[in-house]
Formats: C-alpha cells, structure tokens, sequence
C-alpha cells in the first residue's frame, strides 16, 4: 500500500527552474487591519493556533498531509529508535527513518515555512499591540501568548535545524525572525544567540500573562515549561529546576494515576496534567489521509498503521508488564493469540494520537505536561549529583504508572547512573511524543536501532518478508556528533536568502 500521498519537488526539476515559487510569509494580517479592528489581536492570536493544525497550503500546492504537527511528530519520532518503519513509501518521512536528508524534502520546507508563518503573525500582533497605550489584563495577556508562540517556534526550529546546545552553543542555528522588519537577507544566528531570544521570550510572555484561557492556550506555566525544558537543554541545571519547581508548585495541574492516565490523551483538553495542548475537534479530524495517528494506529477501517512501536523500546518495558504505559501500545493479533507480522515486523501500533471522542484519527496532541516537568527536574538534579532527589522525581511517576512496587527508593539499579535511570523513564514516559531523538543526541548518546525494520537502507525485494534482521546495512547506530542528526535548511530559504548558511 502507498502511504500518504505527499507532493514532492524533485531535484532535477529544482535544477532546471532554478528557484521555487515564492513563499510569503504571511498575508493575512497587518498591523493596520489589527489595529483598526477591536477583535482584532483576539482573531489574530487565534488564528495562529490554527496554523498547528490547519492544512495551509504551501507552494501554491493543496495537500491533506501538510499539516504542522503531523510534520513535526514525523521529524522527531521517526528518527528515532521507538518507532520501527513498516515499508518503503514515497512519503519523504523515509528520509527520517533512513537518514537519507535532502534540502529538498517537503516535510522540512513545509515545517520551515510554517514555523514562520506563525512567527510572522506573532510579530505583527505584537508590534500592532505595542502602539497602544496602557493595555487591559486580556491584551496583555494575548500579547504574552504572542511572545510565548514565538518562542516555542524557534524552539522547534532550532532543534531539528541546529545542533544541540550541548554540543557547541556557537554553531549555526537559525535565521531569528523577531520583528516585521527584519530584513529578508539574514544570517542565521548561533544555536547560544537563537536560545537567549527563546528564554527572553518566554519570559516576557509568562511576565504578561496573568488569565487563563484554557489549556488549549498559552498560559504562564506553559512559559515556564518551555523554559525549564530549554534550560534543561542549555545544561543550565539551576535554572531548569527552578522553572520546573514553579510549574509543578502550581495548584493547577496534577499527574493522572494509572487510572486516569489510560484516557489522558484522548482527553487532553481536561486532563489534569495537560499544561498546554493543541486542541482539536471533530470538524479537525484528518482522518486517513492527514492525522497524526494514520501512520501509527490502524483499527482495519482508520489509518494506514504502517509504523510501529520498536522491539527496542518494547524491550526497555518489558520487565513490567504492569505498567499502563503500555495501554498505548496496541498488539496486532495475528487470529491464534500471538502478534501478528508486517513485512517481518511484528505489528505494535500506537495510540497515544487516537480516540478523541471515539474517534481512532483525533487527539489533541499535548506540547507541554506535568510528567515531563517532573522529568525535567529529575534529569537536572541528576546532572547537579543529587541522586536522591532525582529518583524522588522519578518514582513520583512510577507510582502514577502502576509501578508502586517497584520504585527505586533511592537505590540505584547495579551498573545504572542517576542520569541513565531517568533517561530510560523519559523514553518510556514521553515515548511518540517528540522527546526521544532530543534527549539522546544532546546527552551525546548514540542512537541504536539494530532491529529489524525499513530504516535499514539498501533493502532488497528478496529481504521484504524476513522475520529477522539482515546484515550488512548501513545507519543502524547514529553517533551524537554525526551531521545526520538534524536536517538541511530548507532549499526554499537557501536559494532565498543567500546569507543563510546550509548544514553540511
């Protein structure tokens, strides 16, 4: 079966044209049209968020497959060693699973341009609000979610288009776009200059934002987490703490028991550690052809589910069949009670996208929750040698996940650090939710993923129903330092832009 149909510029055909239609960023609003208008900002900022999930077309090009969190969820976690590829197919998401990028890859321009698209918009809301003279509480509070949207955007750029922080603040980041008059030739600015405007922004939009308009929508403890997540990938362990400490001291928020967790995601909008989610409705539901669960999940009538959960992350849980993470890893039965083969591949899909209102296709993908603060925390005290405390953090979650029994208590597992137990909790915990490639690439850890799958490239037609693992292929183990760990800029930007420099 094809997977997604996904529309695909060719390099020849980039060869011979030379240059690409051009892509505006932005032609929706103005700081006129705002300003003149009193809903103006309100219709402005809410528009934005429908950039994380509307289908906007881009080349002039309709496709039920550009979707920004679709994009952003196949960049992650397909790169990763959770999800095994289940075939080859046109859709350039092989490029994660392979390794195999390409400055023409429609995934990445696609996400390129409408991270900044939704910068742009954030820019003109808020030089279009700085005219105004002494702003009520819900202007503010829309212009600190304007500061926090920027933020989050450039947070993403950064790490698919960067290398880690940890690695070496003054290569390369991104082109910073934080005013409508930045010049279209910019350079793009080191990974150290691109995170300071992140942490200023974030904290210039938790210092505005003092209402709550849902969890669908910005709020200062969502600015809180993106900063004790982004200070967490700055090793600045003092820092992260302190942010984390914050959000988890808010009365707001509280982590789901091995009850409630079964449904948070397809609850999201009310579960009670959702700190920040894009929201969906029915009306929102892509379906086959443009959800984030149609590559993942299939029930025979829904979804594609031409990608499973891997025998290496299965492997990481299998000591407790307890746990109700694994209510979001569905076993194919194969009729005889046994699991049933893809390609060779045994058939593990994943729901973690699924079941909003029933529906096998809808979620409302969470961004920022209370388990991953917790995380942070553990992660920064264990850096900091706070052994203790750490664990403390990490059995806060076993104990919510079905794991009562068998909590650390302070004792190490034999051979294990603090730091590997609480990476092997952030895998497990925060597993298809777009953490993984991050947290092993930038704690300078190899990725592993010496098992069976069609990320092994060189794939023969003579290979496609063998149950185990041919030799001889290339890519199994991505070193941290190695250049394919983040992407190309967008070939769209480099014939554009002729300051901006190309990852190698």
């Amino acid at each position: 079966m094809k997977a997604l149909q996904i529309f695909i510029f060719s390099v020849s055909v980039l060869a011979f044209t030379g240059c690409l239609k051009e892509v505006t960023p932005s032609d929706a609003i103005t700081t006129g049209n705002l300003t003149d208008n009193p809903d103006g900002i309100l219709n402005a900022v809410n528009g934005a968020y429908s950039l994380f999930k509307d289908n906007v077309e881009f080349n002039g090009v309709p496709d039920d497959g550009l979707m920004y969190l679709r994009q952003f969820y196949h960049l992650s976690d397909f790169a990763s060693d959770d999800i095994a590829c289940g075939q080859v197919t046109t859709d350039p998401f092989l490029l994660s699973f392979t390794g195999d990028h390409s400055p023409t890859q429609t995934n990445t321009r696609y996400f390129w341009y409408i991270n900044y698209k939704i910068i742009n918009n954030t820019n003109t809301v808020i030089e279009a609000a700085s005219k105004a003279t002494n702003p009520d509480a819900a202007t503010q509070q829309l212009i600190g979610e304007c500061y926090f949207l920027r933020a989050f955007c450039h947070f993403n750029l950064v790490r698919l288009f960067a290398k880690p922080y940890s690695h070496d603040p003054s290569a390369p980041g991104i082109v910073l776009r934080t005013s409508v008059a930045d010049p279209a030739q910019k350079a793009r600015s080191t990974v150290s200059e691109v995170y300071q405007a992140i942490i200023a922004d974030a904290e210039k939009g938790a210092e505005m934002m003092g209402q709550q308009r849902g969890v669908q929508y910005a709020s200062r403890e969502a600015a809180w987490s993106l900063l004790s997540r982004a200070y967490l990938y700055m090793e600045n362990n003092d820092k992260a703490i302190e942010y984390a400490d914050k959000v988890i001291g808010s009365p707001r928020f509280a982590l789901t028991n091995a009850t409630t967790y079964q449904t948070l995601f397809a609850n999201a909008v009310s579960g009670s550690e959702t700190i920040f989610c894009i929201a969906h409705t029915q009306v929102d539901d892509k379906g086959k052809f443009g959800s984030i669960a149609s590559m993942i999940f299939s029930d025979g009538n829904s979804g594609w589910g031409e990608e499973f959960a891997s025998k290496s992350l299965r492997d990481t849980m299998a000591a407790h069949p307890e746990d109700v993470r694994w209510k979001y890893i569905v076993k194919l039965d194969n009729g005889s009670g046994g699991v049933a083969l893809k390609n060779g591949i045994e058939t593990y899909y994943i729901s973690k996208f699924s079941f909003q209102g029933g529906s096998p296709t809808l979620s409302s993908p969470i961004m920022f929750r209370l388990a991953e603060i917790y995380l942070n925390r553990a992660e920064a005290k264990a850096k900091k040698n706070l052994t203790n405390d750490a664990l403390d953090d990490v059995d806060m979650i076993r104990k919510n996940r079905g794991l009562e029994a068998s909590l650390y208590n302070h004792a190490l597992p034999a051979g294990s650090t603090a730091l590997d137990v609480v990476l092997k909790e952030r895998r497990i915990e925060l597993a298809f939710e777009g953490h993984r490639m991050y947290d092993v690439y930038r704690n300078k850890r190899n990725l592993n993923r010496t098992y069976w799958g069609y990320h092994l490239r060189g794939l023969k037609e003579t290979d496609i129903n063998l149950a185990v693992q041919p030799t001889g292929y290339n890519n199994l183990i991505t070193n941290w330092n190695s250049d394919r760990i983040i992407y190309y800029i967008p070939i769209d930007e480099i014939q554009s832009n002729k300051l901006c420099e190309q990852n190698k």
